[in-house]
């Protein structure tokens, strides 16, 4: 009996001679972050997943190891010692993305039943984009017009113009408090340390709340590299564009840290009085709690400051007149946010996460598009005085508080996913406005403003103080009902109030009185998917609403506390098709969308104006993409949007436009790429890149007609070991165009965009 014991032992012992405990980190080849969640399985079938940190720990006796993830191309790797330090490479299989923006949650691109593009790291280092234009526009129904330096204006499933139809989101959260929407929030952003953008096109209030009417660009910031690593770069161009860029970051045990930031600065540039400089720096700090738990803690700050030498006029613009119009205007901007982020996986099935956030937010202008006429004696009757007019300097800064809660379940029920919400958000906001005489000479036919000075004593235009207060839950559901086909539904309720306090008597110039105004709005949204072998199709149904904004409600004297937020219903088909073994991938939509209570502006009996509920328009286009790589060393990329935006019932300022097409609306937007990466010259690249817009209306009565453009880009690069140099030639062919054109009643008015420019840059990687 002994010795059967002992020959059980020895072969017990026998079999685990060969039996070694692995350790590894696993993260992402590009950004460098750990990769939590994937899987590590040896040919006995013993599995493990990465912790949080991208660490994991298997006993095998396996001299190879599988390791995947959702959105990664799966390696198996062997075994050369008991540490291991493993790169994943983003899937090539465009279905096999992971979007997170769609849903709150990490998912399937092909479960996501909504129009959503994701423009990735990779392409973003390819691309060494100066401005985020220069990557949303590959987006298709995206245009996004520069203003000039970083000022923009952009357009998904609407025209190109400064309302609050669309939601900037860094890692899921607004950027600013709604309320108070400024189109050129997207300057805000440090695109150091962005991962990847997502973009959502249409409602998506259901989720994200309030303005998340045309779309919503969400920038993912990112993590803590999982070994020592970053760079250092600098860029310089012809046109008096200067920049330099850093990374640095690591994880050591449990804590992780990355600092990303730049600084930009331009002089004398292509127009006279176009001088900026911006400060952008991002700090991150990861601290792994244990294998489910994860403290994440980041702060952003922006600092900004750029002469505003505004749109040039049809006089400017038709002689090719590089001089601006205005010599003094300008914007700084200050822009500060926290975040304190913990999240806790309770089980495979389950996780939550909590969110403090803080923003602190100011911005001080002498605007160029506030100058007007000045009428002697300030009637209307008046004659205008021919070498005086107004402006103003004002500064609106806030500062907001705030909390989100949410929790994911997963179940085995019907392979479905519950996420449930819940956020507040106090935001204290001040505004202060003076008046300013701006002195004006004209010449030529060519009106300039060359000074200005105050009145004395100081004329307040405004003087008031808002407490704006929101709060929101939401939930979520999905599940399959048959095999590839998974329904989505969504419920999301808003209550806001805005407690408004006017320092300055009410009047159509200082504002309304001071009072206390509620709003409430629920949105809805319902989608299906269905995919199958690589083709697939969804439908959805989703509703966005935008509440009045401050200067709706207290804008002028009359109490306005009776408007209403303004609804956009949106009915959406579309699909992908993935063929050729993945080597082609088309995606496409078509979509309705129909806005009513559309807030204008309405000439009263009394010959007033006041904000009403009273515009109805419609919105109908389709969104296409194609992606082709025929080899490793090629990729091909065209991305397009046809659409038509209409006024169903408007009436403003006794002008009626109904059945009308809006201006700044091209009928065509498009973008297309070529990438070739030649496997014989390791490290090098080169692409040619299409912007096109279309024709459209520069008036809402279609009487006049900007032909749109076409601009040419060139970039090349070279990545040699650890040094990197690469050359933008941007619109290589010197077109000359507006970015934007309108009319108003003070006559036409373009942005101009940017000449030929050349941009020498160059780069040292360090770390793994």
């Amino acid at each position: 009996m002994k010795r059967i014991i002992l020959l059980i032992c020895v072969i017990c012992c026998a079999g685990n001679v060969f039996a070694q405990t692995v350790r590894g980190k696993i993260f992402d080849a590009i950004s460098r972050e750990p990769i939590p969640g994937a899987t590590i399985t040896d040919t006995t079938g013993t599995s493990v997943t990465s912790g949080s940190d991208g660490g994991f720990k298997i006993n095998t006796k396996n001299q190879t190891l599988k390791v995947s993830f959702i959105g990664y191309q799966t390696r198996r790797i062997p075994v050369t010692g008991t540490m291991l330090a493993i790169a994943l490479q983003p899937s090539k299989n465009q279905l096999n993305q992971v979007v997170v923006s769609a849903n709150r949650t990490a998912e399937k691109r092909s479960e996501a039943p909504v129009a959503i593009s994701t423009i990735s790291g990779k392409v973003m280092q390819d691309t060494k984009a100066q401005r985020l234009d220069y990557l949303l526009n590959k987006v298709s129904g995206v245009n996004m017009a520069s203003l000039g330096n970083e000022y923009n204006q952009i357009a998904i499933r609407q025209p190109v113009g400064p309302n609050n139809r669309f939601l900037f989101l860094e890692d899921g959260l607004p950027i600013r408090t709604f309320g108070v929407f400024d189109h050129n929030g997207l300057l805000e952003m440090n695109a150091t340390a962005a991962k990847e953008i997502e973009v959502i096109k249409g409602p998506s209030s259901a989720l994200y709340g309030a303005e998340a009417i045309g779309g919503a660009v969400n920038v993912i910031t990112l993590a803590p590299p999982v070994y020592t690593s970053g760079y250092a770069s600098v860029q310089s161009s012809n046109r008096g564009y200067r920049r330099v860029d850093g990374q640095v970051g690591s994880t050591s045990g449990k804590v992780g840290f990355l600092l990303s930031g730049y600084y930009a600065n331009q002089k004398d540039g292509p127009i006279q009085y176009s001088d900026f400089h911006k400060t952008a720096i991002t700090a991150r700090l990861d601290y792994h709690i244990d294998s489910a738990t994860t403290w994440t803690n980041s702060a952003t700050y922006t600092n900004f400051f750029s002469d505003m030498y505004g749109n040039l006029d049809s006089a400017h613009f038709a002689q090719h007149n590089y001089l601006t119009n205005t010599l003094f205007t300008y914007r700084k901007s200050n822009a500060f946010r926290l975040r304190s982020t913990i999240s806790h996986k309770w089980s495979e099935n389950g996780s939550t996460n909590a969110t403090f956030l803080y923003r602190d937010n100011s911005v001080t202008q002498n605007p160029s598009y506030a100058i007007s006429t000045y009428r002697t004696g300030g009637k209307a009757t008046n004659p205008v005085s021919p070498d005086t007019a107004g402006g103003n300097i004002n500064t609106n800064a806030f500062k907001s508080y705030g909390l989100y809660l949410q929790h994911v379940q997963r179940f085995k029920f019907l392979d479905s996913k519950l996420i449930i919400g819940t956020s507040g958000e106090v935001s204290p906001q001040s505004f202060y406005q003076d008046f300013i005489w701006v002195k004006k000479q004209t010449q030529n036919g060519i009106t300039n403003y060359v000074s200005f000075t105050n009145p004395n004593p100081e004329i307040v235009m405004a003087n008031y103080k808002t407490v704006i207060s929101n709060f929101g839950s939401y939930g979520s559901y999905d599940f399959k009902i048959a095999e590839g086909l998974r329904v989505s539904a969504a419920l999301r309720y808003d209550a806001f109030q805005y407690a408004f306090v006017n320092a300055l008597p009410g009047s159509p110039v200082t504002g309304g009185p001071s009072q206390i105004v509620n709003y409430g709005k629920v949105a809805p949204k319902i989608g299906f998917t269905y995919n199958h072998n690589g083709i697939g199709f969804y439908g959805t149904y989703s509703e966005g609403y935008v509440p009045p904004q401050l200067t709706d409600v207290f804008g002028i004297a009359s109490n306005n506390a009776y408007l209403l937020p303004q609804t956009f219903k949106n009915y959406e088909l579309g699909g992908w098709l993935s063929l050729l073994q993945n080597k082609l991938y088309i995606d496409y939509s078509f979509y309705l969308m129909n806005g009513t209570n559309e807030i204008i502006t309405v000439q009263q009996a009394n010959n007033t104006y006041a904000s009403q509920n009273a515009g109805a328009t419609r919105h109908k286009g389709v969104e296409y993409g194609l992606t082709y790589r025929p080899t490793d060393d090629l990729y091909l990329r065209l991305s397009g949007t046809n659409a038509l935006h209409t006024f169903v019932n408007y009436v403003e300022s006794g002008i009626n436009y109904s059945g009308y097409e809006m201006q700044t609306a091209p009928h065509f937007i498009g973008n297309a790429e070529v990438m070739y990466k030649p496997h014989y010259i390791k490290g090098f690249r080169i692409g040619l890149e299409e912007q096109k817009v279309g024709k459209y209306y520069l008036d809402n009565l279609q009487r006049y007609t900007y032909g749109g453009y076409s601009v040419t880009n060139i970039r090349t690069g070279y990545l040699w070991g650890p040094a990197e140099i690469w050359i933008n030639a941007l619109n290589v062919f010197n077109k000359y165009y507006a970015t934007k054109g309108a009319k108003s009643a003070y006559g036409y008015s373009y942005s101009l965009g940017d000449p030929r420019a050349f941009t020498l840059g160059l780069a040292y990687h360090f770390g793994r």
